[in-house]
């Protein structure tokens, strides 16, 4: 079924609820970002050597950018969807109204995405108070966040729709999202991965939301942004379909 207006009436429960909890939320969107950043981008990389002309703390913030946005996402369609439609029966209150499933799923989903943006924004403004974005067109990171949020929002509501209990993503995050961030260039060049790893690389999104942000953090975009740009929707459309599907199975069948 094809969301509609309700999508945004979900939007707005999800912002009203996470208001609350804003504070916490700057916690969490700041902390691993600046534990990256710090022990790895500065502590680790004095020992390394510039990659492609670009101190090693200079490449390293385009994943940490693009890592914020998955994690950020993720997070809100896992464990605090799973909440919602297993513990608190939200969703089964919202079906009382004139929303669907599809309004209900595309609903978090879009929040997950903007809470993806807010992420990137307190990401960019800490790295950029370092000088570490060597670019203006840095800020475009924010429309690649609200597109890789929408792609990890959608597939974190499969794992949700297919979960039994918390439990079940721990296999999620560490099969799945922690593997993400040592196959897609967040820490190192794709080209110094096996020719196989790097052909698997390239179907993980991250990997393209990664090539997104460093061209655009360096001022250079690759002739491959439109291609990344695609794949992520194409992904983002693709996981909203089966999640849908298997959302309503588990709410009214």
């Amino acid at each position: 079924m094809t969301p509609g207006i309700g999508t945004l009436r979900v939007w707005r429960r999800d912002f009203e609820s996470w208001k609350r909890f804003s504070m916490s939320f700057l916690v969490a969107a700041l902390g691993n970002p600046l534990l990256y950043l710090v022990s790895i981008g500065y502590g680790l990389g004095r020992f390394v050597a510039d990659i492609d002309g670009l101190p090693y703390a200079v490449f390293l913030t385009p994943g940490i950018l693009a890592s914020a946005a998955m994690n950020s996402a993720s997070f809100e369609t896992t464990f605090g969807s799973f909440t919602r439609m297993h513990e608190q029966n939200t969703y089964t209150a919202i079906l009382a109204t004139p929303c669907s499933v599809a309004d209900i799923v595309a609903g978090d989903i879009l929040w997950a995405a903007s809470k993806s943006v807010l992420a990137v924004l307190f990401v960019l403004i800490v790295t950029g108070a370092a000088g570490l974005l060597s670019s203006p067109l840095a800020l475009l990171a924010l429309p690649v966040a609200f597109l890789t949020g929408l792609t990890f929002g959608a597939l974190g509501m499969i794992a949700t729709a297919r979960a039994g209990s918390y439990n079940f993503f721990d296999y999620y995050f560490t099969l799945g999202i922690s593997l993400m961030l040592f196959f897609c260039g967040v820490f190192f060049p794709l080209r110094s991965l096996p020719s196989w790893a790097q052909a698997v690389a390239w179907f993980l999104p991250l990997t393209h939301a990664v090539r997104l942000c460093r061209g655009l953090v360096t001022g250079a975009p690759a002739a491959e942004v439109l291609g990344s740009v695609a794949w992520l929707l194409v992904v983002a459309v693709g996981a909203f379909v089966v999640a849908e599907r298997l959302v309503r199975r588990r709410l009214i069948l």
